[in-house]
């Protein structure tokens, strides 16, 4: 059999498995399949402003949107196909920019259920910039078990649980899973760990109103953090696949009372499918230009 072949052959198999895994949902139909079993990646980058130390500093952000097979007792990437595996919807969230001399470099992952129900099995998130190091992780086992970690005295080292509430970091891979079963009205939501990182808030859920807005090509759904005067606002196309065109996030940018109120913001420059995690030497990094990278 050629190698070709092969590679169709444990494509279709991914399939089976997956949707044996997940049951029937009304989101998984063959165009789901096709766009998201196919054996890539979806990679988009976006121009970015992002606020910090009350100035706005420009970066890129990348998406990195893959479905995958996950272990769901230990909560990582099945190394083998089995019928006990959790199909999953992954996203790698990456964000560069420099503030002054110093870069910043920070990743979330959120690894949600690929049926769409429930809440993210998995969250995690890295900060690393010349200060130092910042890392947390969220599992799913009924409580949220969430650990961290800082160089910052009074975040140092933390061990905690929460009761389960609408994650800000899964409502990203809930638009691109089911926009129509996002929730809206009143919630309890627990914000993203970038931004709990960033402002150095306690993790915990807060009051918040989630609305979603359609216009003729895109979307818009909102979170609005009374409590912390802030407003993420996420833009998607309305038709599958729900490419996500960008976004604005509008936050006091500080730590004191006269701190500005800026708004953070990404615009889509460009969105390439490709096997990522192959294309690893020096030739490939002509794909970064795909990308405006």
């Amino acid at each position: 059999m050629k190698i070709t072949n092969i590679t169709r052959s444990i494509a279709a198999l991914l399939v089976c498995v997956s949707a044996h895994s997940f049951g029937a949902t009304t989101h998984i139909n063959q165009e789901f399949k096709d766009y998201w079993y196919a054996g890539n990646a979806e990679l988009s980058s976006y121009k970015l402003q992002q606020a910090r130390y009350g100035e706005l500093n420009e970066g890129k952000a990348v998406l990195i949107y893959v479905s995958e097979q996950f272990l769901p007792k230990v909560q990582v990437k099945a190394d083998s196909i089995k019928d006990s595996n959790i199909g999953v919807l992954k996203l790698n969230k990456h964000k560069s920019f420099l503030t002054g001399i110093y870069p910043y470099t920070i990743m979330t992952s959120t690894f949600s259920p690929i049926n769409n129900e429930g809440h993210a099995i998995k969250v995690t998130n890295t900060t690393q910039e010349w200060c130092g190091n910042a890392y947390s992780q969220l599992n799913n086992r009924g409580l949220f078990e969430i650990q961290s970690h800082s160089y910052f005295e009074g975040e140092a080292d933390k061990a905690f649980s929460l009761k389960q509430a609408t994650l800000e970091d899964e409502l990203w891979t809930k638009i691109r899973l089911d926009p129509a079963n996002l929730p809206q009205g009143d919630h309890q939501v627990i914000p993203s760990m970038e931004y709990s990182r960033l402002l150095h808030i306690e993790t915990k859920a807060y009051a918040a109103k989630l609305t979603l807005v359609k216009a003729a090509q895109t979307s818009t759904y909102s979170i609005a953090y009374p409590a912390l005067n802030r407003t993420l606002a996420i833009t998607f196309n309305n038709e599958f696949p729900y490419a996500i065109q960008g976004w604005k996030d509008t936050y006091k940018s500080g730590f004191d009372a006269n701190a500005k109120v800026l708004t953070s913001s990404a615009t889509l420059i460009s969105t390439i499918k490709e096997k990522y995690w192959a294309q690893h030497n020096n030739k490939h990094r002509k794909l970064r230009k795909k990308l405006g990278l």
